[in-house]
């Protein structure tokens, strides 16, 4: 009877290994720690797009001219915070497509806000603006490194579900599928460049306001006239 029992308890932790090696917990545990990833790139995003009010609301007092740019970042910014990615999308393409451009046209809107910043000085050398530039930069670095992060937990979870023996326990017990990864497009997956130079410098002479210089409208060939006399 001992030994009946002896060989029931290795065909139990026979059986037991061959299930674990079937991905019966390898791809559960991979799953949920690419979803953990997935996390940390909505809470990323997030702190990005809770910065932007403010942001806008800093240029717009001082560059009230530039309305269509600020109007740009607002309306991308609600764009982006309109589209809701679960981890049930992870595995759609089409949903996780519409959440990456989204994101991509703020960063980009954004990238369009640095010009305007670059000819408003005096708006750069501002305590809080400086503040919300650093804050914004590091937000960008967190996205950087939390879609990184989730792109290496999807490679994991996609090759445990598509390779044997894990392969078995994915399809037959799981139905696992595919996450979708983050994809680079051109220009879009670089971090717009928010350093707007040395932040602690003089500021210069704030420039003349549109129709208060009529210089300002010369065309080349007058300017380097008027230059030579």
């Amino acid at each position: 009877m001992t030994r009946l029992s002896a060989i029931r308890t290795a065909m139990i932790a026979c059986f037991a290994l061959a299930l674990s090696a079937c991905g019966i917990n390898s791809v559960p545990e991979k799953q949920e720690a690419a979803k953990a990833a997935w996390a940390n790139v909505q809470s990323a995003y997030q702190r990005r797009a809770d910065l932007v009010p403010n942001l806008v609301a800093s240029v717009k007092a001082a560059a009230q001219s530039e309305t269509t740019i600020l109007t740009n970042v607002t309306n991308a910014r609600a764009r982006a915070t309109s589209i809701n990615v679960t981890t049930d999308d992870l595995s759609n393409p089409a949903e996780f497509k519409k959440f990456q451009d989204a994101q991509n046209q703020l960063t980009q809107a954004l990238g369009q806000l640095r010009t305007v910043v670059e000819n408003y000085p005096q708006l750069q050398s501002q305590a809080r603006f400086a503040d919300l530039m650093t804050a914004l930069e590091g937000s960008e670095n967190r996205i950087d490194t939390a879609r990184v992060r989730y792109n290496e937990a999807v490679q994991d979870y996609n090759t445990t579900i598509r390779t044997f023996p894990d392969a078995i326990g994915a399809k037959l017990i799981h139905g696992a599928k595919p996450m979708v990864p983050f994809e680079a497009s051109a220009g879009a997956q670089n971090a717009p460049n928010v350093n707007f130079g040395d932040m602690g410098a003089q500021p210069a002479p704030a420039p003349a306001m549109p129709g208060a210089n009529d210089n300002a409208t010369a065309t080349p060939s007058a300017t380097a006239t008027s230059a030579t006399n």
